[in-house]
């Protein structure tokens, strides 16, 4: 049975208590974000941190940076696992190889530094809530406990639920979460998908072959009156009918009925 410290409990229960959602458009994409009470931004919470999530969660994503901050933090307060930030990411086979000691040598470092900052801040994903799990988006595995809450960054975070709990309230599975609403910038594609075009848009090239683009008017050719130069005039040709032959002279002449012996 594990047991946690008095400081330890104090913030688990004001995390509850003061938990709360703002509108943040540079936080997460489409989506309010949870506070919790602060941690202290030592210099080694900020790596062990920052280095979960830089391992763990595509860089270019900041709501799937901030989801498995929030696991990260939601394992350190449940009691089950380690009771510090690295203690958390350092233990064993938990989190991706080297999460510890490979370098993190990217131009997304600071973002995801700035990520890791939020986090120690408080900020937490509404979606993740108190799942403690994540893995690949897109694996798939047969464990029936697995209650799928947000796929974001590359992952697909989910609850681990009892048999109890599945009977009371059943289990997502992870091919729902978009049905949900619980993929990241779901709402975004969605809205601009919808959105009514009044005039037809320029298609972008698909796999290297450029699409048909607007109709060009061809040119009126009928009743146009072209003036040709006649030294130039192509498949022309002048002739003495009396010295042509029978095809020549039918060429020149289609009503004349020609006889040859």
């Amino acid at each position: 049975m594990f047991f946690r410290l008095p400081a330890a409990a104090c913030a688990v229960a004001l995390s509850l208590v003061v938990s709360s959602c703002t509108s943040s458009s540079d936080l997460l994409s489409e989506a309010a974000t949870s506070s919790a009470k602060p941690v202290a931004a030592t210099a080694s919470n900020r790596d062990c941190l920052a280095r979960a999530m830089f391992f763990e969660s595509h860089r270019s994503s900041r709501e799937g940076l901030v989801a498995v901050g929030t696991v990260v933090m939601n394992r350190v307060n449940s009691g089950e696992y380690p009771d510090t930030i690295c203690g958390v990411v350092g233990q064993k086979n938990q989190f991706a190889p080297g999460v510890m000691t490979r370098k993190m040598d990217s131009k997304a470092l600071p973002d995801v530094m700035a990520a890791a900052d939020a986090v120690l801040a408080g900020e937490r994903h509404p979606m993740v809530q108190n799942a403690k799990f994540f893995h690949t988006a897109g694996l798939n595995f047969s464990y029936p406990n697995m209650h799928y809450v947000l796929k974001a960054g590359g992952n697909a975070f989910y609850e681990k639920r009892g048999r109890e709990e599945r009977a009371a309230k059943g289990v997502r599975p992870q091919s729902q979460l978009v049905a949900a609403g619980r993929v990241e910038g779901k709402q975004a594609r969605v809205q601009v998908a919808a959105a009514p075009q009044s005039q037809p848009q320029p298609q972008p090239e698909r796999f290297g072959t450029p699409q048909p683009g607007p109709a060009v008017p061809q040119m009126q050719t009928a009743n146009a009156s072209v003036s040709a130069d006649p030294a130039t005039d192509a498949l022309s040709f002048a002739i003495d009918q009396a010295k042509a032959d029978a095809i020549g002279a039918l060429i020149l002449d289609q009503t004349r009925t020609v006889s040859i012996d």
